[in-house]
């Protein structure tokens, strides 16, 4: 991974730090509905990152939303449970198994199909661990089941503007 990379990643990670913190934290009008662009930044996270890094990058991307939003471990619960799924399934969704190295995943890289299911299976990997870790109960399996398919589907539709509004074609 080269220094240009990095950078940019940096630069990403802050400038959705800062929307997640000053904006979506602050106007969500719905209690259950809570977008998390962080994810956003896990999701275009290089292919060829590797293991370790990659969950120490979700250990303390959910360690500082936790320190910042005042919760008790949740996030960087979540976001370790995120890093090891995209451990895992990354590649085969992904990359069909094979050995291409993506310096960003975006639409404008990856077949939409390919995107798609990836990036559905990491949002669900995220929410189904933080609502069921934040109720910690089945009491009310069906708002917790609404819950996560609607966060999915904001988080995911964000996830589309961004690539769309916000990064370039690919030459």
């Amino acid at each position: 991974m080269n220094n240009r990379i990095v950078i940019q990643n940096i630069i990403r990670f802050i400038f959705l730090l800062l929307i997640q913190l000053i904006v979506l934290d602050n106007i969500t009008p719905i209690t259950m509905l809570m977008p998390n662009v962080m994810l956003i930044f896990m999701i275009m996270l290089p292919t060829t990152t590797k293991h370790i890094p990659m969950l120490l990058i979700g250990f303390a991307t959910g360690l500082l939303l936790d320190i910042c939003s005042n919760t008790l471990g949740f996030h960087c619960f979540a976001f370790t449970m995120t890093a090891m799924a995209r451990i895992l399934f990354a590649d085969r969704i992904l990359l069909n198994n094979e050995p291409i190295d993506i310096d960003r995943p975006s639409l404008r890289v990856v077949n939409f199909q390919h995107f798609a299911i990836y990036s559905l299976t990491t949002l669900l990997v995220y929410y189904t661990t933080y609502i069921i870790v934040e109720a910690f109960s089945f009491y009310n399996v069906w708002v917790m089941l609404l819950s996560i398919i609607a966060n999915v589907i904001v988080t995911w539709i964000l996830l589309i503007i961004y690539q769309l509004a916000l990064i370039p074609e690919e030459k």
